[in-house]
């Protein structure tokens, strides 16, 4: 077994060529945020991970090992639900208001431009649902903001070399009893949707 006891963020400082050339190692969330583990890189090693307590690998980051080798980590693709705002019945700041209640209740967030990813959690979708917003399922890459979550050096929750496996694609609408929407068109939202709050919608969808 390799034993791993050091990473890079991001694999700052190091040659952009050997970086390139590393060993590669694809982890979900679960495991970057834990310090000792267990993985199989690329070239078929196995590695034995113990890094400082507390500290949570990103996408991109370089894992150095005591013979001198560089394994590049990737973030793996995982179930997550991808929140965004309705243009039809809403606005962008339902987004935002959406990340300030998940913040309160500490849950994992990553935050992006135009949505936000999470684990799954029904009880989480239907009250993002009761909000008026799209809930959607998909496999992507998942890099939730750092701070709230232990120290691990990065400031943020993403953008160290992801790749196109973290923009989530063609994500596949989540319904359920309470989702009042007709998601047949468009964002998942029809002109004949109904809605408990006629006040919200000035165009009576």
């Amino acid at each position: 077994m390799l034993i791993v006891n050091k990473l890079i963020p991001g694999g700052r400082g190091l040659a952009p060529v050997l970086v390139k050339r590393a060993a590669q190692v694809e982890l979900d969330w679960d495991l970057r945020q834990r310090s000792r583990f267990e993985a199989t890189d690329s070239l078929g090693r196995s590695l034995g991970v113990f890094l400082p307590r507390g500290t949570t690998a990103r996408g991109g980051d370089v894992l150095v090992a005591e013979d001198g080798s560089l394994v590049r980590m990737l973030a793996a693709p995982q179930p997550v639900m991808v929140v965004r705002a309705c243009a039809a019945h809403g606005t962008p700041f339902d987004l935002l208001r959406a990340a300030y209640h998940l913040g309160n209740r500490h849950v994992a967030l990553e935050l992006n431009p135009d949505h936000l990813k999470l684990e799954p959690d029904p009880v989480l979708a239907d009250m993002l649902r009761q909000q008026h917003l799209i809930v959607s399922e998909a496999l992507a890459a998942f890099e939730p903001e750092g701070g709230a979550y232990g120290q691990d050096g990065h400031g943020h929750g993403h953008g160290h070399g992801q790749d196109a496996a973290s923009e989530p694609a063609q994500p596949t609408p989540v319904h359920g009893p309470g989702c009042s929407h007709d998601h047949d068109r468009d964002h998942g939202h029809g002109h004949g949707a109904k809605h408990d709050h006629p006040h919200d919608h000035p165009h009576g969808h």
